[in-house]
């Protein structure tokens, strides 16, 4: 059982009905200089229903995105419970003449950086299938993944990958499902507890994510994992093999995993992959050093995270 909402824009009416809904995401911003003119008065009337109301921006990814969060910030004045989302596809003008490569970095930077403005709260990142599994490199959605499979049935997008909300019509309106069972628990879960702010990390540390790509041959692919303050604090550390990037014609295979705890190898292990996609988690301990990669199976991704 889950719960349902819709995504507006320009193009539905300053009071769309909210019959049966529970949250609602509406357009804000574009590039360095649109604003949605009807985004105030559907926000209110959101709210005013009960809903719990999230805002987003559309990127235009040539540009800074520090500069065009700016933008997007600057217009509301944010508050407890607001959802804040990074609209990431780009098949538009603005957009395709951006390489893929740029788009998945703007990605990176916008949601750290909106996250950083807004720390106490919840910062995500719809997509939908081509640009998660093409376009995306890390897996990495900051605080909850929307994603779009319109014609999927809804709580059904297709993907291993966690999420929250599915985008499963975009017929005459654009509909949404949350697999949480209740607006109270949407609620919830949209003002977490103010969380204890952690140290600055220095600009040379190393961010909460280190990504990139296995590529099949003989020589393994050794991945430090720096012992610096940016690291340090935090003592939870995960290995993510696969991330949902792992080819649609891809047979099953496997990736040699070695772990080094700074004194020698403590595991090596051979974690199987599925022609599925899905991500595949290694636990790392605080003190992990490095791990060696090795695979005979098509380029696979990984990521290291630490929180």
């Amino acid at each position: 059982m889950g719960i349902y909402g819709q995504d507006w824009a320009s193009y539905q009416p300053f009071q769309p009905d909210t019959s049966g809904l529970s949250f609602a995401f509406v357009k804000v911003s574009e590039g360095m200089s649109y604003v949605n003119p009807k985004w105030v008065a559907q926000r209110d009337h959101a709210k005013a229903h009960g809903l719990v109301w999230g805002g987003y921006h559309y990127p235009h990814m040539a540009n800074d995105p520090a500069a065009e969060a700016d933008h997007f910030l600057s217009q509301v004045n944010w508050e407890p419970g607001d959802l804040v989302v990074l609209d990431w596809e780009g098949y538009d003008p603005a957009n395709q003449g951006v390489p893929r490569a740029d788009q998945a970095a703007y990605k990176e930077a916008w949601l750290r950086y909106v996250k950083s403005q807004l720390p106490y709260n919840r910062v995500g990142m719809y997509a939908n299938l081509d640009y998660w599994r093409n376009v995306d490199a890390t897996g990495f959605y900051g605080d909850f993944l929307w994603i779009a499979t319109a014609g999927h049935a809804a709580g059904d997008p297709g993907i291993a990958a966690p999420w929250l909300f599915h985008q499963y019509s975009d017929s005459g309106i654009d509909r949404d499902y949350c697999h949480l069972d209740s607006v109270d628990a949407l609620r919830a879960w949209a003002n977490p507890s103010t969380p204890t702010p952690t140290p600055a990390p220095e600009e040379d540390d190393m961010p909460q994510w280190l990504a990139g790509e296995v590529d099949p041959g003989d020589q393994p692919t050794v991945v430090l994992v720096p012992a610096g303050s940016a690291w340090a604090q935090y003592q939870n550390r995960r290995l993510h093999l696969g991330m949902d990037q792992i080819a649609p014609t891809s047979t099953a295979g496997s990736v040699r995993v070695a772990i080094h705890n700074g004194t020698g190898w403590r595991s090596i292990q051979a974690v199987a992959l599925s022609s599925a996609k899905g991500t595949v988690d290694v636990p790392l301990a605080p003190g992990d050093a490095k791990v060696s990669l090795q695979t005979a199976a098509a380029g696979v991704a990984y990521a290291i995270e630490t929180w």
